[in-house]
């Protein structure tokens, strides 16, 4: 089952486990938010990718009510519930339906942010896409990443697993939405921290950083200089 077939099927309930899936989840986007330099009443360009539901956005939206915000998703129903979500703001927004990892980005963005997407990808489509961000992003520009990462070592990635696997029964995930996590989980091609950080030095990032780190979920970001 491809990426897009397999969030388009659990698109209606993804929002509704996401709590529960993410234990650390108040944390883990907080910090996403508020690493973020500019001003609040500064007019900022951003890009969301694999924006999903929206969740990310509409926080970006709540926190910087001038900003111009990019979502885009393989997914068309998941967009279209982001739609819904974020219909109350008056931010100007626009949608688009691609597979972001095969986009040639071609407008420059204050900001690009993404959250548990990119782990998706293979490590050369990772640094590809790194690549594109870097470069679509204004002088001073920031890229932010809050996703999961893979352990550095089989002991590490092991406890990752059972840690995460304790926290979400002990949050009361039922057995239905934990095997529509792992369904979704076969799509996953995590990398290390340190890998991701060290292609983002490679592609010219500066002042890269891990923010935030809780088991396999981590937030980490470069700066365009």
């Amino acid at each position: 089952m491809s990426i897009k077939s397999t969030f388009d099927k659990y698109s209606s309930e993804y929002d509704g486990a996401r709590r529960k899936l993410i234990p650390c989840f108040d944390d883990f986007y907080r910090t996403a938010i508020t690493i973020i330099p500019f001003d609040k009443g500064k007019k900022i360009r951003v890009l969301d990718l694999g924006a999903g539901t929206g969740l990310l956005s509409e926080m970006v939206a709540l926190a910087y009510p001038y900003s111009e915000i990019t979502l885009i998703d393989v997914s068309g129903k998941m967009l279209a519930i982001a739609k819904s979500r974020l219909s109350k703001f008056n931010n100007k927004i626009e949608y688009i339906e691609k597979d972001y990892s095969q986009w040639e980005i071609q407008d420059k963005y204050d900001l690009i942010i993404s959250a548990l997407s990119i782990h998706h990808l293979n490590e050369e489509e990772k640094k590809g896409l790194f690549t594109n961000c870097y470069h679509s992003l204004s002088f001073g520009g920031l890229f932010i990443n809050a996703d999961q990462i893979l352990g550095e070592s089989y002991d590490i990635e092991k406890t990752y697993r059972q840690k995460w696997l304790e926290e979400v029964r002990n949050n009361g995930v039922s057995e239905s939405e934990l095997e529509s996590a792992f369904e979704r989980m076969q799509e996953d091609k995590m990398s290390t921290l340190p890998y991701q950080l060290s292609c983002l030095k490679e592609v010219g990032f500066v002042e890269t950083t891990c923010w935030y780190q809780n088991f396999s979920f981590a937030v980490f970001s470069g700066t365009r200089k």
